[in-house]
Formats: structure tokens, C-alpha cells, sequence
């Protein structure tokens, strides 16, 4: 019975084609066994590459093929700079490690901790979020300090100072460059800017300032999320400037948000406050308590993020006195915003 469970999911012809592509792709990854695993899955940059997927990848190639030692806890501690920790990690040249995280918008996370950009897509560590770091040698048995390394490099996420011995760091283990593959639909703007006659400069220098705040407002982060691979902004402070943020305050985001929504459905729009995600609206932003000059957080997640400025301005209305401009119309209509 245990035997037929394990194989049910080859029962269909969806899910035996799911099976194919997933043994496909661990076979192209284990076959890269002399690199850092999170190295490889960062330079694919394959949208296939789930969050389910890559547990998968962890369980099978790091444990089972290549025998690495892992430590595992619950962060006691919310770290907001990890560029400092991918320094210190850089000097851990006697072994291999990769860091996996669980984000509670994005699903699991994997990163070579040596390499600041992989880091990065971790965003910001918080609190009570599961973390595992794994360590071994690669295509060597791992011994006793890759436990000793997983365990240490766990205190130094969780903001100890630590003092790695000298074994780890000597070793063949060093930071490498790393690069995901440019993508055909990158390459054409860049193209078509080239293409632009003399004559067009002015009026193309004149488009680029205008677009320039946008540009920067939808910096992102390229994450891995449990339903397919997604990128995610940066959290954005919108300041109440109304004196109280209110039920129209709350009402006029809601519009907003079911207006964005309609407008682009494989979006998704995380509100947070105080550090914490809020997942109903109405359960905190009640009568008296978020006050005037009190900043409200979101961001945006997905695979192709658009809006985000035009997002941005209309929250900062819809959380200011000019609220009640989102509430016309009848109750059930969505709002035409984006």
C-alpha cells in the first residue's frame, strides 16, 4: 500500500509529465555536483523550479547523494542586514554551505550564503521563520566540521559573533561569480534603445526622466515561491496622513487593492504594519488604532510586476482625507484604476 501511495501520482498523465520534468531537471543539476547547489539554481533561474522542488532537491542531492551535515532553528531574532553576514560567510573557504529559508509570503528560499546576491533574495530574516544551513565538502564525505560549520553558521544568522576554526577556512570553498542567463525579452529593449536615431534623443532622454521614479519604485527581488518562481518589492511605507485611519481608510484600500487585483490576477499585494503581516485588514486598522503619521507597509509579488508607483500614490490618497474618492459607485463594482 505504502509502495502504491509513493507512485499514485504516475497515475495521470499530468502528473507522470510533472514526474518526467522534475527527474530531468535533478539529473541536469546533480550532474553539477562540483558546484554549490543554491549556485546552480540561482544561475538556472528556472520557473519551474518551485519552492516543493527545490525540498526536493535538498532531501535528494545535499543528504542523500552528497551526505551534508545540516542544523536547523526557529530565527529568535528578525536580521534586516544580510550583506554583513555574506562577508564573514565569504571567509568560510573550507567548506560548502547553503542556507535555506522559509519566507512566509514566498515559501522556501535557498542561497549560497557566501555570495551577497543570493543573500539578498532572502529580504529580511524574521523572527520565528524556520532556517536550515547545510554543510558538506561536494564530491568529498563530510566530517565532523561541516557539522560543527552548519551549527555556527545558525548563531551567526541569528546575530551571534562567532569564530569559525581555522579548518574552515582554508579550503577550495571561495566565493564565485555568479550571473543568471539574459532572457530573450530583456535583451529587446536594450536593442530598440540602440536602434533610436539622433534625432529621437532628446525626446527619448525626455521619456526616460519622466519614467525614472517608476523604475526605481519597482526595484525587486527575485525569489522563489511555493507556487512557481516569483519576484517581490521591496516593502513600501505609506504614512497615514489622515488623523485617524479609519473604516473609509480601510474601505477606499480595499478598492484599491480589488482594483489592482482585477487588473493584474497573478499579482499579489502583501499589507504589513509594525513588522507584521496583516492578513485581514479589518482585524487591525480599527477606529483610533493607527493614528496620523503612522506607516503603513506593502509590497508586490509575482512574475511580472507593474503598477507599483501608480499603487503606491493611490494608497497614500486612499490613507489620507481624499479617501472618500475610492468610494463611489456601488458597493460590488470594482473600481477601473490600473
Amino acid at each position: 500500500m505504502a509502495e502504491n501511495a509513493n507512485l499514485e501520482i504516475l497515475s495521470t498523465r499530468f502528473g507522470f509529465n510533472t514526474a518526467v520534468r522534475h527527474i530531468k531537471k535533478t539529473m541536469e543539476i546533480a550532474s553539477k555536483t562540483n558546484s554549490n547547489l543554491a549556485d546552480v539554481v540561482y544561475e538556472l533561474d528556472d520557473e519551474e523550479l518551485t519552492s516543493g522542488r527545490i525540498a526536493l532537491l535538498l532531501r535528494m542531492l545535499l543528504v542523500d547523494k552528497l551526505g551534508y551535515k545540516s542544523a536547523s532553528t526557529n530565527l529568535e531574532s528578525t536580521v534586516s542586514d544580510l550583506s554583513v553576514l555574506a562577508k564573514e560567510f565569504g571567509k568560510w573557504s573550507g567548506v560548502d554551505l547553503v542556507a535555506a529559508y522559509m519566507h512566509p509570503e514566498m515559501g522556501l528560499l535557498i542561497a549560497n550564503p557566501k555570495v551577497a546576491e543570493e543573500l539578498a533574495g532572502f529580504g529580511q530574516l524574521r523572527k520565528r521563520e524556520l532556517m536550515v544551513v547545510y554543510a558538506g565538502l561536494q564530491d568529498k564525505e563530510a566530517d565532523e566540521n561541516c557539522q560543527k560549520a552548519a551549527d555556527l553558521a545558525l548563531k551567526l544568522f541569528e546575530g551571534s559573533k562567532v569564530t569559525p576554526p581555522a579548518a574552515l577556512t582554508k579550503g577550495k570553498f571561495t566565493v564565485k561569480k555568479v550571473s543568471k542567463p539574459k532572457k530573450a525579452d530583456e535583451a529587446k529593449p536594450a536593442a530598440k534603445a540602440k536602434a533610436k536615431s539622433p534625432a529621437k534623443g532628446k525626446a527619448a532622454t525626455k521619456k526616460a526622466a519622466a519614467d525614472a521614479p517608476v523604475k526605481k519604485a519597482v526595484s525587486i527581488v527575485q525569489v522563489q515561491s511555493s507556487g512557481g518562481p516569483a519576484k517581490m518589492t521591496p516593502r513600501y511605507a505609506v504614512v497615514v496622513q489622515n488623523e485617524l485611519f479609519h473604516n473609509g481608510n480601510v474601505e477606499a484600500w480595499k478598492r484599491i487593492i480589488a482594483s489592482y487585483k482585477a487588473k493584474h490576477p497573478a499579482l499579489e499585494v502583501f499589507i504589513y504594519y509594525e513588522g507584521e503581516r496583516i492578513l485581514d485588514i479589518n482585524s487591525l486598522f480599527k477606529w483610533g488604532k493607527v493614528k496620523h503619521g503612522s506607516a503603513i507597509e506593502f509590497a508586490v509579488a509575482g512574475n511580472e510586476i507593474q503598477d507599483v508607483a501608480k499603487l503606491q500614490r493611490y494608497l497614500a490618497q486612499g490613507a489620507s482625507h481624499m479617501f472618500e474618492a475610492f468610494l463611489h459607485g456601488q458597493v460590488n463594482t470594482v473600481l477601473k484604476l490600473f
